[in-house]
């Protein structure tokens, strides 16, 4: 008796479906489309957004220098209320404008010292050690890398 590895007759086996193989392939077309049209919808979104970004762009320069104009505005108009209320407590324009021009001399002096402080934050010794460090670590890493290619024995260290 002629039996199959599976234990079935040889002569009940099916000839092989010549259909089967075009199913796969057009079951294999459709994912391949429904892949193409799930990144295409998520390709046009995606230009979509850019577009809006790009196109904002402008319009956020624009506004920020709006704000910048308005800003400035509201300073100068606050500083002329002040140097209205102190010219007529002062009687005088002249001590309203002196007044005035030191506490603006006493808030620039109070801005470039704390800018000089945030600039020696940069260069606190820890700072400039861990980039030291940082720097020396690249460079052993380099040198076994360049190591190992010249010696292929040598192999770097995990």
């Amino acid at each position: 008796m002629d039996e199959t590895p599976r234990g079935e007759p040889a002569a009940e086996q099916a000839p092989p479906d010549p259909a089967a193989p075009s199913r796969l392939l057009d079951e294999l077309g459709r994912l391949v489309r429904a892949v193409r049209h799930l990144f295409g919808a998520q390709w046009r979104l995606f230009l979509a957004e850019l577009s809006l970004a790009r196109g904002a762009v402008p319009l956020l320069l624009a506004l920020g220098l709006v704000a910048t104009i308005v800003g400035v505005g509201l300073g100068l108009t606050v500083l002329a209320l002040i140097g209205v209320a102190l010219a007529r407590w002062f009687d005088s324009w002249l001590w309203a404008l002196a007044v005035l021009a030191v506490v603006q001399a006493v808030m620039l002096a109070g801005a470039i010292v704390l800018f000089r402080r945030a600039l020696h934050w940069l260069t606190l010794p820890a700072t400039r050690g861990e980039f030291g460090a940082m720097m020396r670590s690249a460079a052993a890493k380099a040198r076994e890398a360049d190591a190992a290619k010249t010696d292929p024995a040598r192999t770097p260290p995990p």
